[in-house]
């Protein structure tokens, strides 16, 4: 006879040739039991096992799950054709047990997910596509008007909320924004440094990091990095008021969450974006004067008039309007998707990567739409 003992008082002993008997003793509650399933495997896996019996004298305690630990092994045994006898086990374990096989589960009981034909598939994908840009175009009509009242004077509009949101996407950014146009000001000029090292023409590293950076590279990351900062921030925040119910409750006062919620973070945003575009640029010329001056022996007063030279009006206010229009997106995406928040902590995190998502894309191609109207006109 051979006993093999466990962690778990579980013990696995060949009663006779063919015949397995499992001892157990001691909380059938704790997990070691039940974690002793493989040693059962493996004992109903030797050849020529054709029973399995229970000895549960010692026993102390179980629970459903000892019971569901039970059935695990009926099952082995079942698909092994071994004979499983549970006259060992307590008596509350062998009802269960009987009942749990007597009825067994009904074949429709699961959900089971079905798909239907490609073109059906096609339309209900094109129908919430459809729903999902009316009710984009509708927040932006609502927003439209809100605005509208705002300059009638007849908004339920706090300039208090429009200052403090101002403050959080505007000074408490500048950190950020400042690496990373930074680090974006130093690769182009890096960049750039060692194409036109080839040609004995590193001076127009200046002209480079200049127009890349007040045309497209200044207002884009800016853009991306309030989407990932604010933007996020602003789903989060209306995505939490929709689950406490704080936006039911506005609208029960009869307070527009347009006007008194979305308005001020959308205002904020537009009168914030100019000025952290500007100071994007700044930081990213440092950028690349840094990498001019340490590496390709330009003095710095050849690179800032260079740089001066290279940007024109034109081209720094298209980046700040850029800027604007972007700082727009971000925070219509933001509240948007905050708006259309379900209610749990899953739909707010959902809505929070939903905001980011589609503030980066919209971000993205509006500036490639702006690029092909800019050349179009011939700006």
């Amino acid at each position: 006879m051979t006993a093999t003992p466990s962690s778990a008082n579980l013990f696995v002993e060949q009663e006779s040739p063919g015949a397995l008997l499992v001892r157990l003793s001691g909380d059938g509650r704790e997990q070691g039991i039940r974690a002793s399933e493989l040693r059962i495997h493996e004992a109903l896996n030797t050849p020529g096992t054709k029973s399995l019996s229970f000895e549960s004298a010692s026993l102390t305690d179980w629970d459903s799950r000892f019971v569901a630990f039970i059935r695990n092994c009926a099952e082995q045994c079942r698909t092994r054709d071994v004979e499983f006898r549970d006259e060992g086990l307590p008596e509350g374990v062998r009802r269960l047990l009987r009942l749990a096989q007597a009825v067994p589960e009904r074949k429709d009981a699961r959900h089971v997910t079905t798909k239907g034909p490609l073109l059906q598939r096609m339309g209900e994908h094109l129908l919430k596509v459809s729903a999902g840009a009316v009710e984009m175009f509708t927040f932006l009509g609502e927003n439209i008007a809100a605005l509208g009242n705002l300059l009638r004077g007849r908004a339920q509009f706090r300039w208090a909320d429009a200052f403090l949101v101002m403050q959080e996407c505007g000074p408490q950014a500048l950190g950020i924004v400042a690496m990373i146009n930074f680090l974006v000001g130093l690769i182009l000029a890096f960049v750039g440094a060692v194409q036109l090292m080839k040609f004995g023409a590193s001076i127009y590293v200046a002209d480079l990091v200049g127009i890349a950076t007040v045309r497209e590279m200044g207002c884009i990351m800016t853009g991306i990095i309030l989407c990932g900062r604010t933007g996020a921030a602003f789903a989060a925040q209306l995505g939490t008021m929709k689950v406490n119910e704080e936006i039911n409750a506005l609208q029960t006062f009869g307070i527009s969450p347009i006007e008194f919620l979305v308005l001020p973070r959308m205002v904020a945003l537009l009168l914030v974006m100019p000025f952290l575009c500007a100071f994007a640029d700044l930081i990213s010329i440092a950028g690349g004067f840094f990498v001019s001056v340490s590496m390709l022996d330009v003095t710095p007063t050849l690179y800032l008039t260079r740089t001066i030279d290279a940007i024109h009006l034109t081209s720094f206010l298209l980046g700040i309007g850029k800027g604007c229009f972007f700082g727009f997106l971000v925070a219509y995406a933001g509240c948007f998707r905050g708006m259309q928040s379900g209610s749990s902590a899953a739909a707010v995190g959902e809505a929070t990567t939903r905001a980011v998502v589609t503030g980066i894309t919209a971000i993205i191609a509006s500036d490639g739409i702006f690029a092909v109207l800019c050349n179009a006109l011939g700006i």
